[in-house]
């Protein structure tokens, strides 16, 4: 059946009705939005084509032998590809190995409870009142190398983004009390886009494993932003117009 009826001046969908004459005030807005959008994302779109030319100017470095002389020489953006490798290393007794960076989670077994609803076998509704139990974060604490070696050349651990962490394992302490561990471990490949210049890159410089520079270019040049803007864009547009209909829009009478 039907959950909305047409009539003369516009339809009814029980909560609320849409008239005619918000069906075209929506397109109007629809149109503001529209125009809105074409001039963000054109923005965005030069915002990509300076940095696309960036990335095409940007010193390409595979050897440490050029990886040290653009550091000394100041020579600007550059993509360097190499190893990521942990001069140090840290770890926690209880697991041993050897990590670039090493967390601990303290989780506790929680109980929790919650109301259900349901229906019985005559269709009536019913609350209940439900338990259930889950492991809960209450505490963390990490361990992060001192020194980082890429490309043959040893840096300050906060000069390049650590790939993500890995489960590593988990110690239960108690039926209630368990510690999971999570590491980045101590050899990697990969490339960063940086700045090379006063003999250092910069701090916090994305690292991009197990790609190659010209890989590492193809995903920086990508249009992804655009893309990603207009299907955020089209759903604030839905929600806008539904939130207008929704709306009691009685000056448009």
């Amino acid at each position: 059946m039907s959950r909305y009826s047409y009539r003369k001046n516009g339809f009814d969908f029980g909560d609320f009705e849409i008239t005619k004459r918000e069906i075209l005030a929506s397109i109007s807005i629809i149109a503001v939005m529209l125009l809105l959008g074409v001039l963000i994302s054109s923005k965005i779109s030069e915002y990509q084509l300076d940095a696309n030319e960036i990335y095409n100017k940007a010193v390409k470095i595979d050897n440490t032998d050029l990886f040290q002389y653009g550091m000394d020489t100041n020579v600007g953006n550059a993509f360097v590809y190499g190893d990521l490798i942990a001069v140090d290393t840290v770890t926690y007794p209880e697991i041993g190995g050897e990590y670039m960076y090493i967390e601990k989670v303290k989780e506790k077994y929680t109980k929790h409870t919650r109301i259900v609803t349901y229906k019985d076998s005559n269709g009536k509704t019913h609350t209940r009142k439900e338990t259930y139990w889950t492991w809960d974060r209450v505490s963390s604490e990490d361990k992060r190398c001192d020194k980082i070696s890429f490309c043959g050349i040893t840096f300050d651990s906060n000069k390049i983004d650590l790939p993500n962490t890995d489960y590593i394992d988990t110690i239960k302490e108690s039926s209630h009390f368990r510690y999971k561990y999570y590491g980045v471990g101590t050899n990697y490949t990969g490339t960063i886009f940086t700045d090379l210049r006063d003999q250092t890159i910069l701090d916090n410089t994305q690292f991009y494993i197990n790609k190659n520079i010209e890989e590492t270019v193809k995903k920086l040049e990508s249009g992804g932003r655009v893309v990603l803007f207009w299907i955020f864009w089209i759903v604030l547009i839905c929600g806008c117009v539904f939130g207008f209909y929704y709306l009691d829009n009685k000056w448009l009478e």
